[in-house]
């Protein structure tokens, strides 16, 4: 990691909260603003005929001002609007116990529980700067004390479960499970904007087996359609950071039909996406098909190696070159090619020049699976597994080339050029900030359809003028099989694409953001 990206990489891994910066106080509290529509999708102003204030449900009352309403139909939805910060972090606020402790919370649909920093935390510095929930002071507090633990891509915490109100925009969940934290080691959370985490997963991947407060949404009867909704603001300087709304949808932020697919596996928002295209033309790995999810506490768009690197050097991205990687191309380049041309089994030329003891169907010694095998566990023996692992991203790659035409030594200089561009061991890459026009388009195809983002839309500008430093918002992550490989469509996607979560008919929809 460059010196230029501290604080911008302290963390972009999957389905977990993407941390960048220190606290700011100014911009830590945000107004549960409220959005009222007719029937026909249309803003109602406050202190119109059509205004009627809403009963509380519990917790402290709110000003009068603040108190605005979405309804679609006779269907009414809660909104929370959003800070953003930096187009990195969207942050909320929720109120816990009675009277309300305020604290400010990723919605994160990549994890499924709740937390926040306890009073009891006494030895983390995290805790220090961010607020604290202090049990004593709930008169609907309910002790539990069973110990938690989560690991996320990029930090940590533990505690134990407590039982307490949750209040979110204007829904208030009744003893709902949370955790909370008395550790949070390392800078990860320290340096965050945010106190905690409010997961929107599935509870098959809830620590403790806890119920996400989503699921008492819906159990409660506190939202009329099981749905839920982000729109993200990729305008850092724009009044409203975002909003995600519980029980529908804001037509406001979204133009056109959402495409829908289904959920294939309960645990994130998992479904089948398929080809990707860096312009044109497909980057090979996802032809057949690959999967996703859509991840609102990622910051970036993760997805394999072997595409990263493909995408970061048709963007002029530029990583930490791989010595091992030019090494198999300096050395084994042209056998491999050969064996391709002369249509040898792709999974199996790794392990037949001895580079893997795996050859994609069964293993030769050590059960070391091959990348593009879907169904194998994988263990690691150091520098044979490097080598393993840069010959096996070759042999995508030449593949591709090959269906293109290209000549031998067009297919080796371009593996060769792929090789400077794979990137540093925390993903990140930067780009040149004057050269956003001469960069491609990356598309992804979800549903039969292209969703394309443009360089623009694809490459965080942090700062100005002359000091402004442009990063990639491709990250590289791989997810071993059978989970993976496995895409993850954080804000950078999300950003660009209105996200509908449907919980009751377990798709997951995407439209134009508006």
């Amino acid at each position: 990691m460059g010196t230029q990206f501290t604080g911008i990489w302290i963390a972009l891994l999957l389905s977990f909260p993407v941390v960048l910066s220190a606290r700011d106080d100014g911009l830590m509290r945000i107004g549960l603003k409220k959005k009222k529509l007719d029937h026909l999708g249309r803003r109602v102003v406050p202190g119109s005929v059509n205004f009627i204030p809403k009963e509380e449900g519990g917790g402290a009352s709110k000003p009068a001002a603040t108190k605005k309403y979405y309804n679609i139909g006779e269907t009414e939805a809660d909104i929370v609007a959003l800070k953003n910060y930096l187009d990195a972090q969207y942050y909320g606020e929720i109120t816990i116990g009675t009277p309300p402790q305020t604290f400010t919370v990723i919605f994160d649909t990549g994890s499924s529980n709740l937390w926040v920093p306890s009073s009891k935390c006494y030895f983390s510095l995290a805790c220090y700067f961010h607020s604290k929930y202090k049990s004593s002071a709930s008169t609907t507090y309910v002790k539990n004390g069973t110990s938690a633990a989560i690991q996320y891509g990029t930090g940590s915490i533990s505690g134990f479960f407590s039982q307490d109100s949750v209040e979110v925009g204007d829904l208030v969940v009744k003893n709902q499970g949370f955790i909370e934290a008395t550790k949070e080691p390392g800078v990860t959370f320290l340096a965050s904007k945010f106190d905690g985490i409010l997961g929107l997963g599935f509870q098959e991947i809830s620590v403790g087996n806890a119920v996400p407060v989503w699921y008492n949404m819906v159990n409660q009867g506190l939202v009329k359609e099981k749905v839920f909704s982000f729109w993200l603001n990729r305008n850092v300087e724009g009044e409203e950071g975002g909003e995600i709304v519980f029980g529908g949808v804001d037509p406001n932020h979204y133009k056109g039909e959402h495409t829908y697919v289904p959920v294939t596996h309960k645990g994130y928002w998992q479904f089948d996406m398929g080809d990707l295209l860096i312009g044109t033309e497909t980057t090979g790995l996802c032809a057949g098909g690959c999967k996703a999810i859509a991840d609102s506490g990622t910051s970036l768009l993760a997805g394999p190696t072997t595409v990263i690197t493909q995408i970061n050097n048709a963007i002029g991205a530029s990583g930490i070159v791989s010595e091992e990687c030019k090494t198999v191309v300096a050395q084994y380049g042209k056998i491999i090619l050969e064996m391709l041309v002369a249509q040898a089994q792709p999974r199996k030329v790794c392990s037949q020049i001895s580079f893997c003891t795996f050859d994609g169907t069964q293993g030769v010694s050590m059960n070391i699976e091959s990348v593009v095998e879907e169904n194998s566990d994988k263990s690691s023996d150091g520098l044979h597994d490097a080598m393993c692992t840069a010959c096996e991203m070759m042999v995508v790659w030449m593949e591709n080339r090959l269906r293109l035409n290209d000549t031998e030594d067009q297919i080796l200089d371009y593996v060769n050029n792929l090789c400077d561009r794979l990137p540093s061991p925390n993903g990140e890459s930067a780009v040149e900030c004057s050269s956003l026009s001469s960069m491609p388009s990356i598309s992804f195809e979800i549903g039969g359809k292209l969703f394309e983002l443009s360089p623009e839309q694809y490459v965080l500008k942090v700062g100005e003028g002359v000091s402004a430093q442009c990063i990639s918002g491709f990250t590289a992550l791989d997810v071993p099989p059978p989970h993976g490989p496995l895409w993850i469509l954080g804000d950078v996607f999300m950003g660009r694409y209105h996200t509908v979560f449907d919980y009751g008919n377990l798709t997951v929809g995407f439209a134009d953001a508006a």
